[in-house]
């Protein structure tokens, strides 16, 4: 009788198919990426009408949900009760070694460099982006994008070079809404609840307030806002196995989703602030 390696090991030949697998479905997204991001121009260029609606729709909502369901209006809650969130651990843990005055310096410090950027991508990938792999995965499974392909319209530039288009022009105003969200609800809850003099935490608001840390926070809320949109829109794209598959593939994409806008966070910080924090706080 006849042996053959997986007769034998089994358990290393169905290791090794996973691990090949793997590398297969990275190999796959990293091309997807590469295409779509080449796809841009040709989406600008040609699709203008389509991408300022997808602006409008990623924007404010659609139907019924116009008024509360749109992505300015989630990540703005969001971050709103994220900043009095900070303004309350960090008036009641520095109050602890007798130093709630630097407040405004915590408040200026956290928003800017971890909780905004982080809070906007979380708000993005459940809006913006579930929505984007909800719709590409609908129409995958009713074969509207073969239809698509049958009429010769490029799918990529037309669904996906629009979506992520859409989704870094909305967020540049997006990321403001949320910065300036974030800051106000940090200064009322520290003046107006906590009854902080207004004077004491501006100046230390103002002061470790950097400007270049700002620009940062936006580059970095561009480059969280393409790597969600990609990732949505290619388990959209790539959806199978009709309304359920829809819903693996969203919950798939929203897990990766807010692995990247992490890792993102992490790594645009270590190269952009070092592992010192690039800031001197001294009496």
């Amino acid at each position: 009788m006849a042996y053959t390696i997986e007769s034998r090991f089994p358990r290393t030949v169905r290791r090794a198919r996973r691990a090949t697998s793997t590398f297969d479905a990275l190999g796959r997204q990293a091309v997807f990426y590469a295409q779509a991001l080449a796809s841009l121009p040709r989406a600008l260029l040609h699709y203008r009408r389509e991408t300022v609606r997808l602006i409008a729709e990623i924007s404010m909502g659609t139907g019924a949900l116009a008024l509360i369901g749109g992505t300015v209006v989630i990540v703005g809650f969001l971050t709103l009760f994220t900043g009095g969130t900070i303004a309350v651990q960090g008036y009641t843990s520095l109050g602890n070694i007798g130093i709630e005055a630097l407040t405004g310096f915590f408040a200026a410090f956290i928003n800017v460099r971890i909780a905004a950027p982080v809070i906007s991508g979380i708000g993005l990938a459940a809006t913006i982006g579930a929505g984007s792999t909800a719709q590409l995965g609908a129409m995958r499974v009713a074969e509207e994008i073969d239809a698509l392909e049958s009429m010769g319209i490029r799918p990529l530039p037309y669904l996906v070079g629009t979506r992520v288009l859409a989704g870094m022009i909305t967020i540049v105003p997006l990321y403001a809404l949320a910065v300036i969200a974030s800051f106000l609800a940090s200064r009322f809850a520290t003046v107006v609840i906590f009854g902080q003099s207004a004077g004491v935490y501006d100046h230390y608001f103002d002061t470790f307030l950097i400007p270049t840390d700002l620009l940062w926070s936006f580059a970095q809320a561009l480059v969280m806002a393409a790597a969600v949109m990609l990732i949505h829109t290619y388990y959209g794209f790539y959806a199978a196995g009709g309304p359920v598959g829809v819903g693996v593939a969203v919950g798939n994409a929203v897990r990766a989703s807010l692995v990247a806008v992490v890792s993102v966070t992490l790594l645009i910080s270590l190269a952009v602030y070092g592992t010192s924090g690039n800031f001197h706080l001294s009496g």
